[in-house]
C-alpha cells in the first residue's frame, strides 16, 4: 500500500518591492502546489493571512526563477497592509462570494440602488474585497448622472458610516472644497490660515489629484508633511486652529479613497460620486459649516451656470440630509488661477500671496479672499458683507503668513518647494491678443510633464486673457523632472495650437 502524499510545505511571505499603487497584489509561481491545488489563476481574488492579518489580493502568476514555488510574493501595497515580517507563514484560500457585486450588476442594467444595497457595496469596497476591475465596474455604473438624489444621499451616508469620524465638541467647525477643473486654484492653503488667524477652527482634510495635475494635499506636501493621523490632526488644530492634511492618511470615508484610485486612470468623476466624496469627508471630519467653490467655464469641470445650479442643488439637498450647513459660490472658471500648474509651482504661488510679494498672482489672492470672506461670515467672525474686508486685513498685516508658518511647524516642519531641473518655454507663433486659455489642455501638458507624481513638474503660465504678446514671446514654460518627460509634454504641446489662443492682430 502506497504512502499518503506529504502535505505541501507552508508558503513563506516575500516582499518583491513592486509598486502597484494602492492595489494589493499577490505573486505565485505557476508550479506552486497551493496555486495548483486550489485552482488559483491569474487575476483570481485570493484571501491571504500572515502575521495575524488578513487581506484580499489579486493574483499574478509568474514563471522561471523570479519566485520560488514555496513563496508568496507581495506588492508594496499588500506588504503595507499585512505588516508581517518577511518569511512569515502565509495561508491562502478563496474569499467568500462577493454578494454585493450583484447590486453593481443590477445598476449596470438600469436598476436603482437601494440604501441597503449601497451600504453593502461600500462596506465591501472599504474592506478591500473589490478588485480593480470590479471597482471600475461600479464607478462606471454610477458615472455621469446615473445616481439620483436618493442614491447620492445613501452613498454619502454609507461612505461616512464605514470610516472614522472626528469629534470637535461644540461650536462651528468650518471647511471648504472646490469641485475642481481649474488648474492652479490652490486657494485652500491661503484660506485656512486666514480663517484660523481670526480665531475660527478649520481642520482641512484635502485630497490628492484625481484627474488634475495637483490636489491641495499634493501642493501642501511640498511645504510641510500632510500624512497626519486623527490624533495628530486634533493636536495641530488645538494648537493653531487649522490644518491642511491629506484625507487618505486617515480612515475618513476610506471607501472614497479606494474609488478615487480607479477614477484617476479612468478620468471619470461622476456628479453623484463627486457629491458623496466631498460631503462624506466633511461630515467625517466633523465639519458643521461648509463652503463649496464651483468654478464655471467652457473648459472647467462645470461648463455652464445651469449645470452649476444643478450641482449646487444636489450638494445642498444632500448636505441638509446629513445635517451640514452648506453654502455654494460660483466663481470664474474661464482660465487657470495663478501662474503655476503642478504641486510645487502652485505652492510657490501660495507662498508669494501669503508673503504679500509684489510678484504674487493677484487672481489667486482675490479668489482666496473672496472664499475666506464667505467662510468668516459663515463662522460668525464677520457680519454679512464684511468678510472679505476682514480677510484682506488678515492677509495684508502678515497675520495669515504667520499662522501658515505655525500650521506647517505643527504638522512637522516647513520646507521649500522643489524646483524642476528641466524647463523649456513654449512661445507664441504670432503676435496678437490672448483670447482664450484651455484649462484642460494646459492640465494635460502639466500631467505629461510628470505632475503630480513629480512634485516639481508642471508648467508656469506667463500670460492672461486679454494680454498682448509678440511673436516669439513665451506663453508658458514646461517644468519636468526628467528630459524624457519634458520632451513628452512638449510634443503634445506642439500639436495643441489652441491651448493659448492668440488672435491674428497685426
Amino acid at each position: 500500500m502506497s504512502a499518503a502524499p506529504l502535505p505541501a510545505p507552508p508558503l513563506r511571505l516575500r516582499r518583491l518591492g513592486i509598486d502597484t499603487y494602492q492595489e494589493p497584489v499577490l505573486y505565485m509561481h505557476l508550479e506552486c502546489p497551493v496555486c495548483r491545488s486550489e485552482g488559483f489563476e491569474a487575476q483570481s481574488r485570493v484571501e491571504m493571512t500572515a502575521g495575524g492579518r488578513t487581506i484580499v489580493a489579486t493574483l499574478n502568476v509568474v514563471q522561471g526563477g523570479f519566485l520560488g514555488v514555496a513563496e508568496a510574493g507581495v506588492s508594496e501595497a499588500a506588504w503595507r497592509m499585512l505588516q508581517a515580517p518577511e518569511g512569515s507563514a502565509v495561508a491562502l484560500r478563496h474569499p467568500p462570494p462577493l454578494e454585493s457585486l450583484g447590486h453593481v450588476r443590477a445598476k449596470i442594467h438600469g436598476r436603482k440602488l437601494t440604501a441597503p444595497a449601497v451600504r453593502a457595496v461600500i462596506e465591501d469596497v472599504a474592506a478591500g474585497r473589490y478588485s480593480e476591475l470590479q471597482l471600475a465596474a461600479f464607478v462606471t455604473a454610477c458615472a455621469g448622472d446615473r445616481l439620483d438624489q436618493e442614491e447620492t444621499i445613501a452613498l454619502t451616508r454609507a461612505m461616512v458610516d464605514v470610516g472614522e469620524r472626528i469629534a470637535w465638541g461644540g461650536g462651528r467647525v468650518l471647511d471648504k472644497h472646490c469641485v475642481g477643473g481649474l488648474p492652479g486654484n490652490r486657494t485652500t492653503m491661503i484660506v485656512v490660515p486666514v480663517v484660523a488667524a481670526c480665531g475660527l477652527r478649520m481642520p482641512k482634510t484635502s485630497s490628492r489629484a484625481i484627474t488634475s495635475p495637483a490636489g491641495t494635499a499634493d501642493a501642501m506636501e511640498t511645504v510641510a508633511p500632510v500624512e497626519l493621523d486623527v490624533p495628530a490632526i486634533q493636536r495641530v488644530v488645538e494648537r493653531t486652529g487649522g490644518c491642511i492634511a491629506w484625507g487618505g492618511a486617515v480612515r475618513l470615508s476610506p471607501a472614497d479613497d479606494v474609488l478615487i484610485r480607479v477614477e484617476r486612470p479612468l478620468d471619470l468623476d461622476s456628479q453623484g460620486q463627486l457629491v458623496a466624496s466631498v460631503l462624506s469627508k466633511k461630515v467625517a471630519a466633523g465639519s458643521t459649516h461648509v463652503l463649496i467653490d464651483v468654478p464655471v467655464g467652457p473648459t472647467a469641470k462645470v461648463r455652464s451656470a445651469q449645470a452649476a445650479q444643478v450641482l449646487a442643488r444636489q450638494l445642498e439637498v444632500t448636505a441638509q440630509a446629513l445635517g451640514l450647513h452648506l453654502s455654494v459660490v460660483q466663481t470664474d472658471g474661464t482660465a487657470p488661477v495663478g501662474y503655476g500648474i503642478g504641486p510645487a509651482l502652485e505652492a510657490h504661488d501660495v507662498l508669494a500671496v501669503l508673503r504679500n510679494e509684489a510678484a504674487a498672482p493677484p487672481d489667486l489672492a482675490d479668489r482666496a479672499l473672496l472664499l475666506a470672506g464667505h467662510l468668516l461670515e459663515l463662522g460668525g467672525a464677520a457680519p454679512a458683507g464684511g468678510g472679505r474686508a476682514l480677510a484682506h486685513q488678515v492677509l495684508a498685516t502678515g497675520a495669515a503668513w504667520r499662522k501658515f508658518q505655525d500650521i506647517c511647524e505643527a504638522q512637522g516642519g516647513m520646507r521649500q518647494p522643489p524646483v524642476a531641473p528641466f524647463r523649456h518655454a513654449v512661445a507664441a507663433q504670432r503676435s496678437g491678443s490672448v483670447l482664450a486659455i484651455d484649462n484642460r489642455r494646459l492640465a494635460r501638458i502639466a500631467k505629461l510633464a510628470g505632475a503630480p507624481r513629480a512634485a516639481c513638474a508642471g508648467l508656469a503660465l506667463h500670460v492672461r486673457i486679454g494680454d498682448f504678446v509678440e511673436r516669439g514671446e513665451p506663453l508658458f514654460t514646461v517644468h519636468a523632472d526628467s528630459p524624457g518627460e519634458l520632451a513628452y509634454a512638449l510634443d503634445y504641446a506642439a500639436v495643441q495650437s489652441g491651448t493659448v489662443h492668440v488672435s491674428e492682430d497685426a
